[in-house]
């Protein structure tokens, strides 16, 4: 981790810490802090993926023009993060089971975001991927956590 740039590191360690308080507030707060508990968890799960499509975004235009060509599926890949967390959105306007389906969903979707980081990593940073892995698992199993909750 001490290869990584200190700004990213802990800027982006310290992302993991609101879903943390989220799990720390469903585990040992009272009752009554559930449902804000699940549903600034569901938000901030939703927020964070819609960011790593931006990141996605911001590496594919940046790279348009370099000599490492950008890969088509990028730009496909870096709007479907925020058209899945769109997507789990909708259960709660109608009044459906929610919000830990869609805790599940996010859960896996911010998991499965190693994926693309690891197939765009000749486009980033040489740390790219040391600083993803932790970040996309930790906020991936807390999010799981959650629904499980």
């Amino acid at each position: 981790m001490n290869a990584i740039p200190f700004y990213p590191r802990t800027l982006g360690l310290a992302g993991l810490l609101p879903q943390f308080a989220c799990l720390a507030a469903l585990t040992l707060g009272p009752q009554e802090w559930r449902f804000a508990a699940l549903a600034l968890a569901w938000g901030y799960a939703a927020l964070i993926f819609s960011f790593l499509g931006g990141l996605w975004w911001g590496i594919a235009a940046t790279r348009l023009h370099s000599k490492v060509p950008v890969p088509d599926w990028l730009w496909l890949a870096a709007i479907a993060p925020s058209l899945i967390a769109f997507v789990t959105y909708v259960p709660w306007v109608f009044a459906a089971e929610w919000p830990q389906p869609s805790l599940v969903l996010l859960g896996l979707g911010l998991l499965g975001s190693l994926a693309v980081d690891w197939r765009i990593a000749p486009l980033c940073p040489p740390w790219w991927l040391r600083l993803r892995v932790p970040l996309s698992v930790g906020l991936g199993v807390s999010t799981l956590l959650i629904a499980l909750v």
